[in-house]
């Protein structure tokens, strides 16, 4: 996987740009196959999902967050040049972050961005603010139209807010109800109960971190590249990439430390005429490839890292100071971070379908 800073994927890429406060966020995308249709209304209703405001569980700031294409798509369809794309950032209150000019935000990007380039935009983090999410979600949207066209699904959940954690398997969860609750989660009962959790959170000034599950289905076997790009990696890559994201795990993960390999072998079967496992402990993948099963991981989020009430630092003197914290923010990132878990899975998977097109002549 090619990653150079602003830039991700090889040869379905997306660029980013833009601020949490500034005019716009946007991206230009390579490598979307000519002729393809796309479906704007639907794009846009994916980008809904991420959308700030749309809940009691998540920041206040108001945007319309609607998608301008700017190139690319002619009447529907791709012309197989560059993508080009913008969405505008309307709820911009620069003046909340006037008392950071000078003073880091503990567990933020504030004081390491002064130490790469020798200076930064305080506005709600500037490049480092999770608004910059959009722009992938866009890209992700288009992803996923194109792999659906493949039998390709990808959905995911929330399956943790802070100590409570759905733990079910989740070919037993109905996971077309996952928007049904604003939490995200396809279990009505302890959707209730994380509510309340990051209700009660934000009532203390506090917050809550979590953890998504992804479950990818209609991948053929053979999709991922051996060694260094491996399929697994590359997940991992762009799971990482998403903003407070702190784990991934993929099939069983860090379980498999505990076990016997006579205990997660995954046996080969026949099924309906195609190979097959009788198990999935690998999550899908195997030797950084694609098998044909399920791929299925977990990506781990941090608590938000702004609290609401008082907090000690230091300025860019090294001097003590108190943050009172102002602004609007998410107490509990998880529900918003699925449909941005969704985009980064379809990003990497139409962008190893691509690779995977070079393979054979």
């Amino acid at each position: 996987m090619t990653i150079m800073g602003n830039s991700f994927g090889n040869i379905f890429r997306l660029t980013s740009f833009g601020e949490s406060h500034g005019p716009a966020i946007g991206g230009v995308i390579d490598g979307l196959p000519a002729g393809e249709a796309i479906d704007l209304d639907e794009l846009q209703r994916f980008v809904d999902r991420r959308r700030p405001g749309q809940s009691s569980l998540t920041t206040s700031r108001r945007e319309a967050d609607r998608v301008e294409i700017l190139s690319g798509i002619y009447e529907g369809r791709t012309l197989g040049t560059p993508v080009g794309f913008m969405v505008r950032n309307e709820g911009q209150q620069p003046a909340d972050y006037g008392q950071l000019v000078h003073s880091y935000r503990p567990s933020h990007a504030d004081f390491t961005y002064d130490a790469k380039y020798g200076l930064r935009d305080p506005r709600g983090g500037g490049r480092a603010s999770a608004r910059e999410t959009l722009a992938r979600v866009v890209a992700g949207g288009l992803a996923m139209q194109l792999l659906r066209r493949m039998g390709v699904a990808v959905t995911a959940f929330t399956s943790q807010v802070g100590p409570l954690q759905l733990d079910v398997d989740y070919h037993d969860l109905d996971l077309s109800t996952v928007d049904n609750n604003p939490v995200r989660c396809p279990d009505a009962e302890m959707a209730k109960r994380m509510a309340d959790a990051i209700e009660n959170a934000r009532a203390q000034g506090d917050t809550l971190g979590g953890c998504v599950t992804c479950v990818v289905s209609g991948v053929p076997a053979g999709w991922g590249q051996p060694v260094f790009g491996k399929l697994h990696a590359q997940l991992g890559s762009a799971m990482l990439g998403i903003n407070a994201a702190k784990s991934f795990e993929i099939g069983l993960g860090k379980v498999f430390a505990s076990r016997r390999g006579s205990e997660v072998l995954d046996h080969f079967v026949m099924k309906n005429g195609r190979m097959g496992t009788v198990t999935n402990h690998s999550g899908g993948i195997q030797g950084g490839i694609s098998n044909g099963e399920d791929i299925y991981f977990h990506v781990g989020f941090k608590p938000v890292a702004t609290l609401m009430r008082e907090i000690d630092s230091l300025d860019d003197s090294g001097n003590p100071v108190t943050l009172l914290p102002r602004g609007r923010h998410d107490p509990c990132v998880v529900p918003r971070a699925v449909p941005i878990v969704e985009a980064m899975a379809a990003i990497v998977l139409l962008d190893n379908y691509l690779l995977n097109k070079t393979t054979h002549l």
